[in-house]
């Protein structure tokens, strides 16, 4: 859909979107190639850990696969023909071939799925099985015990199947697909039918679940493409550590590959290694993929990564600005230019950097993706500011990776938009502020934001500078209050092996802020800890911070 044109304003131009009114993601990332190429490698599957044999799956054998446990969705006898159009099938299973063949096959039955993350305790699953509805959960035997803890309180939930065996109160996937037929002709849904229910992070109070329709990975495409300098190329082969429960995996990277026919290598890490992960990109030739900050972080703090000289041809990463450091350690260790993007899970990949158009500047997100009309508003009016001009970042709907609403939310829905001259825009609750050649810059999230002796300070720049310091391997900032400035720049780091807590250590960093950005920005308080409270996604979650904050100051 996006073509490399002489720069961007001439490919942007050269741009435009291609929604048909019926549209099926189920049938479109496995069935159109399990036609003209039916031996192409769709999956490449590794243990956990990294090492030990694959097992490849072709697109024949995913569109079979599919086609079976769509027959089996509609034969369940939940009353009436089995599952129908909208319910919800939940897939509860790390990175594996039935994860992507569950996900197909309720798309093609005309269903929603709804990823789950195999690390979330019995809570956070009670809360999206038991507000999505769920009809259908398809999981293992090592996440049975966490759901038969919960189970009485989901009284929508109706079969269980375990990817590895039956167990008890589950049946055997495997049976079940070996005794359906493989022929299924898929629901002609409509582009803008409900097909993924995603639930944010839910840093602060219960998760919403977004709800997305089939034409979602129509609208990823162009993000994809530009933040991987114009996949697909001859050759492609595309991997994250990311989990597919999330949309960074499953919208950022499975879906959007087996549509254009690029191999995905199915690894999600037991616990992240990066020289496991370098193995693994050299193992299977990875030229592609998409690497959150984490552990982008990771695998710079590895004392051999400097000599890694990997030989990708795209990497891309979102969820926090990366800066000069980790973008400078990505040329030389993997040796690509890491493209940034930014997106959240209502309205994803909106914003890119594209090094095969332009060289990124630090601390500048980039344009707005093709096809996406993304810019920085004033809150109060819904108008759009002048240049570097802080506001708020916001999208203008419709668009087609927007969604539809959050599940069963409609007040909620409303409150994520405002009216304007322009029309309704999506608010991101993001701040930042739009640059004379059209690309943005972030500034930080709404709360985020660090107001000190009258300056407004944006926490990413400055974990940006903590982290080419040395001695530090992770940052967070947050604001903490303080009776003379109002706040002041509070950090919290964890150290890099090798390297001790001492008070002249504290006084090095933040001299190193000091010097190199303002004296208004450089830490007057340091927390060094030993982790980081993290979204599953990477993001640093700063009111875990605050809250530990707090804690630190009232002891």
């Amino acid at each position: 859909m996006l073509t490399c044109k002489e720069s961007y304003v001439a490919t942007v131009s050269a741009f435009q979107w291609d929604i048909p009114t019926q549209y099926n993601i189920g049938s479109d990332v496995c069935d159109r190639w399990a036609e003209t190429e039916p031996d192409r490698v769709a999956l490449i599957e590794v243990a956990e850990d990294g090492y030990g044999p694959a097992r490849k799956t072709s697109f024949a054998e995913l569109r079979a696969g599919s086609n079976r446990f769509a027959n089996v969705l509609r034969g369940l006898g939940l009353g009436g023909d089995g599952v129908t159009a909208g319910d919800r099938v939940a897939i509860l299973l790390p990175q594996r071939r039935e994860t992507a063949i569950g996900h197909l096959a309720a798309l093609k039955a005309g269903c929603v799925t709804l990823p789950l993350f195999t690390l979330f305790g019995p809570e956070a699953l009670l809360h999206r099985l038991r507000d999505s509805g769920a009809r259908v959960l398809v999981t293992d035997h090592a996440s049975l015990p966490v759901i038969a803890e919960i189970r009485a309180e989901l009284p929508d939930l109706q079969v269980i199947f375990t990817v590895d065996g039956p167990a008890k109160g589950a049946q055997d996937f495997d049976a079940a697909l070996a005794g359906a037929s493989d022929a299924f002709t898929p629901v002609p849904s409509q582009a803008n039918a409900p097909a993924i229910l995603i639930y944010t992070s839910g840093t602060t109070g219960n998760p919403k679940g977004a709800l997305h329709a089939h034409r979602v990975l129509l609208g990823h495409l162009p993000g994809v493409e530009m933040s991987h300098d114009f996949l697909p190329q001859p050759g492609d082969c595309i991997w994250t550590p990311a989990d597919w429960a999330w949309i960074g995996g499953l919208l950022d990277v499975l879906l959007p590959a087996l549509h254009h026919g690029v191999p995905v290598v199915a690894c999600r890490f037991r616990k992240f290694s990066a020289r496991a992960a370098a193995d693994l990109i050299r193992r299977f030739g990875v030229r592609n993929a998409f690497l959150p900050p984490t552990a982008l972080k990771i695998m710079k703090a590895d004392p051999d990564s400097a000599g890694w000289a990997l030989k990708m041809r795209s990497v891309a990463s979102g969820g926090e600005p990366l800066g000069t450091q980790l973008l400078d350690w990505g040329r030389q260790a993997l040796g690509v230019t890491i493209n940034e993007f930014y997106g959240q899970t209502e309205c994803n990949m909106v914003i890119s950097s594209c090094a095969a158009l332009a060289e990124p500047e630090n601390g500048v997100m980039g344009w707005p993706v093709p096809g996406h009309r993304v810019d920085v508003i004033d809150e109060a009016t819904a108008q759009r500011l002048p240049d570097e001009t802080e506001g708020a970042i916001a999208i203008l709907s419709p668009d087609p990776v927007m969604f539809l609403g959050y599940w069963k939310q409609p007040v909620a829905t409303a409150a994520k938009f405002l009216i304007g001259p322009e029309g309704r825009w999506l608010v991101t609750g993001d701040r930042g502020l739009r640059r004379p050649d059209g690309r943005l810059v972030f500034k930080g999230r709404d709360d985020d934001i660090i107001s000190t002796g009258g300056y407004r300070v944006g926490p990413a720049e400055i974990e940006d500078c903590l982290l080419s310091h040395p001695a530090i391997a992770m940052a967070g900032v947050v604001g903490q209050p303080d009776p003379l400035r109002g706040e002041i720049v509070a950090a919290f780091v964890t150290l890099c092996t090798g390297h001790s807590d001492t008070p002249a250590l504290r006084e090095q960093i933040a001299a190193h802020v000091r010097t190199r950005l303002a004296a208004y920005e450089y830490p007057r308080a340091i927390y060094v800890v030993t982790d980081l409270p993290l979204t599953t996604t990477g993001k640093i979650i700063r009111g875990e911070l605050r809250k530990r904050l707090l804690e630190e100051i009232t002891q």
